[in-house]
Parts: C-alpha cells; sequence; structure tokens
C-alpha cells in the first residue's frame, strides 16, 4: 500500500471555476439554440432584413420615370415615308433581288431590309446610302414623313 506523507492532511478549498467558451455568431442564429433560449426565457433579439426573404438585387425605376423619360424624349420617332419604301421595293423588284439578296450585298440583316421596305425602320443615312448604291437610285432627299 502507499504511505501518506507525514503531517496533517489538508483540503484545498479555493474554488475551480469552468469557463465555457462564447457561442459564435452563426450559433446564435441556429434555429435549435433560439428555440432552447426561448424556452429557458432568454431575451432573444430578432432583426428583420431590409428586403429580406426576397429575390432582389436591382433597384425598381421610380413610378413616374416613364413620365420623366416621355419629357425629356420625343415622343415618336422618325420613320420611313412611304415614297422611300415603294422606291426601295420597286428597285429592287427590277433588279429581279430578293430581300436577302439585297441584304447580303450591303452587308446588313435581311430583317432590317424588311423594316425598311414594311416602314417600321428609323432611318439610318448610312444604311440608305449603302441601300442607294446597290439599287443605283437615289432615297436620302425623301427620309421623313
Amino acid at each position: 500500500m502507499p504511505s501518506r506523507p507525514g503531517g496533517p492532511v489538508t483540503q484545498d478549498w479555493t474554488p475551480v471555476v469552468l469557463h465555457k467558451r462564447p457561442q459564435k455568431s452563426s450559433e446564435s442564429r441556429d434555429p435549435k439554440a433560439v428555440n432552447a433560449a426561448l424556452r429557458a426565457g432568454a431575451k432573444v433579439e430578432t432583426l428583420k432584413k431590409f428586403d429580406g426573404g426576397q429575390n432582389k438585387k436591382t433597384q425598381q425605376p421610380v413610378v413616374n420615370a416613364r413620365k420623366l423619360e416621355e419629357e425629356t424624349e420625343p415622343a415618336a420617332l422618325q420613320k420611313i415615308s412611304p415614297e422611300v419604301r415603294q422606291a426601295i421595293q420597286k428597285a429592287r423588284l427590277e433588279q429581279k433581288m430578293s430581300q436577302a439578296e439585297l441584304a447580303k450585298r450591303i452587308n446588313e440583316r435581311p430583317q432590317v431590309v424588311q423594316e425598311y421596305e414594311s416602314g417600321k425602320a428609323v432611318p439610318n443615312q448610312a444604311i440608305l446610302s449603302k441601300m442607294e448604291r446597290a439599287l443605283s437610285i437615289k432615297l436620302r432627299g425623301k427620309i421623313s414623313k
């Protein structure tokens, strides 16, 4: 058996304090931890995030933005006049050329030629000059209406 040292036996009465590590912020947001705190009667602070739970990354335009734009921009853009439309069609058909062939000759998409012939296009001087060269006609004196 082990022997004890001689002398009086004393008790160590100094308190021992065990510290828990502080909770991380991610642990305090855990639903289990929040429910446990509520059951224990602890104070729980909830904050609603601005635009929380919504998938909005961009700002919505101002309600009166349309009115503002109408005031600063012209209401209607200039369109191709009927005389120019008919001149393009007539010259193209006289040369027995399709819209796609004309578009290829002026290095534009066929949709561009279609828009010019239907009158939906906004006049572009560069495209009109290409059409003049390809069709051997004058178009730029008859643009607007």
